[in-house]
């Protein structure tokens, strides 16, 4: 880490929503300066209201872009207002205040000299001696004055509580002037409110600001972060001995005084407690207290027994709020689907309906013929409520749709098609010829009205069957939604296969789906003939010839892949030990032989790799993939953003 000081030049580049700034310093090297010593140094990084002609103190790494050579990355930055007659009038005249342009800028400091910024600081009734400023317009000027230094106090203040210039900038976006406030009363809102600043962060700064590590909120703050991290596992609820056991250990503190935050949380409603998973919640406990009291061998929180909020004993169940609403939500819904009204699709419930016939039919229409398993899944899917297909790649599960398909086009049935992804509707419509929609695009999710879908108990979706692809990637939360919107009659096909991609968020939906039908068939006459499970097992002839699939089974039975690169295969194993060798053979893949070999443009072709740096890291093969693909061209636009260029034609992905 170096510092540097100097004078802000221009700036070259600055982005409004994220503060990331590519600026000109004109440094302050005095007598020690080397020769050859830059006359001007880029810097880059999140510089928040800095402005030309500012002084400023940085501190930051040295680093070579490819293409712009050196840079200072700037993480921390203080600013020094500038004590020249020169840098005060580039500074007033850089646009930061409104009102003043770089003529009035050159005209106030002839008229006050050094003195300028001291003038508009502690007697701005003078500013109007200088010629062509007004009342209005010297009430304009201090209000804008007074803007920067509420920007510039409270980035000061963010900036000691050891708060990076990027962080800094996110908070102050958020809150204001109301910043400095929110940070020394409660820190651990920070991770609550802002995207991008979790419990660690939010404790760094905490304590900078002299919060106790057994202050409550500071515990309350831990444990739910501990429920967190558990849902980024995919866990929807943790057993109270575990949760007391992560928390108190990424807290530093006891499993009791961890209890107290999960009564505090409890309190506040943002957890639930049940006797065990999906039970019914335990009764708020009452009021707070910091004491433990023991009691025929439970612990309380409270003075005395009587006034005692209990805490949950290791063998209860602790869920974030949400999971179990969502948890109950989806079991309720799903009795619901079995249980209730008439089905929209009765027309094919009939006795004497001659299934072989129309099977028949669909198969010399399509040239197609149906193995035994995928007639039985056509025919649960349009007789019970609750169909699951489920199935290894290569065993006819798409087939098995667009015969769906066939048959309530002929009965004139509404389906509506759906996926997880948007990638997986995009697939699922070129399957099947018809349109198919993101679960979000379907259940009309509106981010700016409260994160909340439309289509709900109240706004149900219209249709007479929905079928949900790739239904592995479903979470619990977005299932519960799903469900709210499937109205009373309509049936619901879930196809997907439980070894593939899971769920990005928390909960096993697929497979405890599966495990509650098949426990229904056997426990509940009357439900469990409302849902079916269809595995599908045969690998279908055409699909035995491809070694991606035949490798997915035999890794599924634990055997090991074929590696033998099969010049008729589409399995492939290259092997090198040098990075730069494995990048390169990454670009020739995509640019030439894929292509040539299969057939596939290189713009569907998707390259994943592990890790971020290196040569064959995601940064290094982005540019490298960017260059053979998708050179720069005089009818391209580019710009370049936090170091990276972005092309006309590139692609990228959207996380957020």
């Amino acid at each position: 880490m170096e510092t540097l000081r100097g004078v802000i030049e221009r700036l070259t580049f600055h982005n409004e929503e994220t503060g990331y700034t590519v600026a000109k310093l004109v440094p302050e090297y005095g007598a020690h300066a080397g020769f050859g010593a830059p006359r001007e140094v880029t810097l880059t990084g999140t510089m928040t209201g800095v402005n030309v002609g500012e002084s400023v103190e940085v501190t930051g790494r040295w680093t070579v872009h490819p293409e712009y050579g050196r840079q200072f990355q700037v993480e921390q930055l203080r600013s020094v207002l500038p004590a020249t007659v020169t840098g005060i009038e580039k500074y007033l005249g850089s646009g930061l205040i409104k009102g003043i342009g770089p003529v009035m800028a050159q005209r106030i400091v002839a008229g006050f000299g050094v003195d300028t910024l001291h003038v508009i600081e502690t007697a701005p009734e003078r500013l109007t001696e200088i010629p062509g400023i007004g009342e209005k317009r010297r009430r304009l000027i201090v209000q804008a004055w007074q803007e920067q230094q509420a920007i510039k106090e409270v980035m000061i203040f963010l900036q000691s509580h050891g708060v990076s210039t990027s962080l800094a900038t996110k908070i102050y976006k958020v809150y204001g002037d109301a910043a400095i406030g929110i940070v020394q009363s409660d820190p651990y809102r920070l991770a609550r409110d802002i995207y991008g600043i979790g419990f660690l962060t939010a404790d760094k700064i905490a304590r900078a600001a002299g919060i106790s590590p057994t202050a409550a909120e500071r515990i309350a703050a831990g444990v739910a972060y501990a429920l967190e991290q558990a849902a980024e596992e995919g866990h929807v609820y943790l057993p109270a001995s575990e949760l007391l056991r992560r928390a108190a250990e990424l807290l530093e503190v006891e499993p009791a005084q961890a209890a107290l935050g999960v009564v505090q949380l409890w309190q506040d409603d943002a957890v639930k407690v049940t006797p065990a998973p999906g039970g019914a919640a335990q009764p708020l406990p009452v009021d707070p207290s910091p004491h433990l009291v023991a009691e025929g061998g439970q612990l309380y929180a409270a003075s005395t027994v009587a006034q005692a909020r209990r805490l949950p004993t290791s063998d209860e169940t602790v869920y974030a709020t949400p999971f179990f609403y969502s948890e109950v939500g989806v079991a309720g819904r799903v009795v619901r689907l079995l249980a209730e009204g008439e089905s929209r699709l009765s027309l094919f419930a009939g006795r004497n309906l001659d299934w072989d016939r129309y099977l028949n039919a669909v198969e010399r229409a399509e040239g197609i013929t149906l193995a035994p398993h995928q007639r039985a899944a056509v025919q649960a899917a349009l007789t019970h409520r609750l169909t699951i297909l489920t199935g290894g790649p290569g065993t006819g599960k798409t087939t098995t749709v667009r015969t769906i398909l066939q048959l309530c086009r002929a009965a004139e049935r509404r389906v509506l098609l759906a996926a997880p992804t948007g990638r997986a509707a995009k697939r699922l419509a070129e399957t099947t010829g018809q349109e198919a929609k993101t679960l979000h695009r379907l259940l009309e999710f509106q981010p700016s009205q409260g994160m909340s879908f439309q289509r709900n108990d109240e706004s149900p979706l219209i249709g007479d069957l929905l079928i949900v692809d790739e239904a592995s990637m479903l979470d619990l939360v977005l299932t519960n939604h799903l469900l709210k919107a499937v109205p009373p009659g309509m049936h619901l096909l879930l196809v997907g296969d439980v070894d593939q991609l899971p769920s990005v968020g928390a909960g096993n939906v697929l497979q405890d789906l599966i495990a509650a039908l098949e426990e229904l068939a056997r426990t509940d006459h009357r439900l469990g003939k409302r849902g079916k499970v269809i595995r599908l097992q045969t690998i279908f002839r055409q699909a035995a010839t491809s070694s991606i699939i035949t490798n997915a089974h035999r890794i599924n039975r634990g055997d090991f892949p074929d590696i033998t690169n099969r010049a008729d295969g589409d399995f492939f194993l290259f092997k090198t030990e040098d990075p730069q060798r494995a990048a390169e053979l990454c670009v020739e893949l995509v640019q030439t032989r894929i292509p040539r070999r299969f057939a596939i443009p290189s713009a569907d072709i998707q390259v994943l790799s592990p890790m971020h740096r290196g040569a064959a890291g995601v940064a290094a093969l982005n540019a490298a993939l960017q260059s053979a693909l998708n050179p720069p061209a005089p009818h391209k636009r580019e710009q370049l953003i936090a170091g990276r260029i972005y092309r006309t034609g590139d692609r990228v992905m959207q996380t957020r």
